[in-house]
């Protein structure tokens, strides 16, 4: 059974950072896969922040986290980590890894329904 696993949620100043951990577990790793992250703010859709095939490499982002996250891959580690910086109270949200078994060479991608294995997700909160 594939599990997904978050963790590194918290609260934090804006213009802070924090650096939030996904890892898979339960499924055969040399298989290419994607990892993404989402986040739902109270009231809202579930939205893509970003997404990544590990094994290809290609990466993806939303208009509103570019150039403050940074998604990357451990392959040693099985890990995925979102690296965010400048945060902002808007992206207070909970904060969910998700994995499809797809792969992409460019831009994987970030539709919730194309994810079949979700974390327990991780909240995020940043004060003003």
């Amino acid at each position: 059974e594939v599990q997904v696993v978050e963790s590194g949620g918290g609260l934090v100043q804006a213009g802070g950072s924090l650096r939030l951990s996904c890892k898979p577990s339960g499924f055969a790793f040399w298989d290419g896969y994607t990892i993404g992250w989402f986040r739902q703010a109270p009231g809202k859709d579930r939205e893509g922040v970003s997404s990544i095939s590990v094994d290809t490499g290609s990466t993806n982002y939303a208009d509103s986290v570019k150039g403050r996250f940074t998604i990357s891959s451990d392959n040693a580690k099985s890990t995925v980590y979102l690296q965010m910086n400048s945060l902002k109270p808007e992206d207070t949200a909970v904060y969910y890894c998700a994995k499809s078994p797809a792969t992409y060479i460019q831009k994987p991608t970030m539709r919730p329904h194309d994810y079949d294995s979700w974390g327990q997700g991780t909240q995020v909160t940043v004060s003003s």
